[in-house]
């Protein structure tokens, strides 16, 4: 086989996970031009295969993710060196491909690999700092990533504003999985700002008074700070290359439109994952197209 057709086969591979794993996101990157679009399918698929590492239910035990993760990390390291398929796995050649072409920082894949390890042990951030450090590792950095295959202008002013967008992602995403993480012994939320409310991991259970004050106004709180990093990263659509924005304003109103929903009635996430009707959904890809 070629390495063209080793190529093809990898590219197709990694379109075929996110079409199949993440529905919505699948269609928000058909907006981007071919080359960016078959860019962002490897992305996707290489934080896909570090996530499977950590949460794939038929795993083995925390020492044993753990030796996988070190060793993705070492068969990254390969890649990234030249090294194109150091264990035959079919995600590397497109990986390759995507880092090379789009000078993707290195330390993005550190990061990622970090802010999973982190996920192996039971989670407990005393302060928002910590959650913060969290944040950047699983989804700032990709952020990061993004904008370089997208395409920027504005140096380190617009990096800073794609990992604050992907902080409010993160933020987001937290909020949705309050009840499911809590179940998986995952409380991502400062401990600090919830003893002060005095509410227990039970409460994030659904266990305790989902319509009182102390948990209703712990809610409150987290979705103010969602929404500062939303307003933080105000300019970046500006930022990136027009033919990419419309991906990103559908990321963007997908995620945001989960906030929005939540802060209508906080106490939802204790029900169940929240999601966007069909019409929302709708909605949004009108308004990306409109971008364009």
């Amino acid at each position: 086989m070629t390495a063209q057709e080793e190529l093809d086969q990898s590219r197709l591979f990694c379109q075929e996970l996110t079409r199949r794993e993440a529905k919505n996101f699948y269609y928000g990157l058909r907006l981007l031009p071919p080359a960016k679009r078959a860019a962002m399918f490897a992305l996707y698929a290489y934080m896909r295969q570090v996530d499977d590492i950590v949460d794939a239910e038929d795993g083995p035990a925390p020492q044993g993710r753990e030796e996988q993760l070190e060793s993705w990390r070492r068969q990254t390291h390969a890649v990234l060196a030249g090294d194109a398929t150091p264990d035959g796995h079919a995600v590397w050649p497109a990986f390759a491909d995507m880092v090379r072409h789009y000078s993707i920082p290195e330390r993005v894949f550190d990061e990622v690999i970090a802010g999973q390890r982190q996920d192996l042990r039971p989670i407990e951030f005393e302060e928002f700092d910590h959650l913060y450090e969290y944040c950047y590792r699983v989804a700032g950095v990709v952020g990061l990533a993004c904008i370089y295959i997208w395409g920027f202008e504005g140096g380190a002013r617009t990096e800073q504003l794609a990992v604050d967008r992907g902080i409010a992602f993160q933020l987001t995403n937290i909020l949705r999985d309050l009840r499911e993480d809590a179940g998986r012994g995952r409380v991502y939320l400062p401990r600090s700002e919830l003893t002060k409310l005095q509410l227990s991991d039970q409460d994030l259970l659904g266990d305790g008074d989902a319509s009182g004050e102390p948990f209703l106004q712990m809610m409150r709180q987290q979705i103010e700070r969602a929404e500062l990093y939303y307003q933080k990263s105000a300019g970046l659509e500006e930022r990136v290359s027009r033919d990419s924005r419309p991906t990103l304003v559908a990321m963007t109103a997908s995620y945001r439109g989960l906030l929005r929903k939540v802060s209508r009635r906080p106490e939802r996430v204790l029900d169940g994952r929240v999601s966007l009707s069909v019409p929302s959904k709708l909605l949004i890809g009108w308004r990306a197209l409109r971008a364009r």
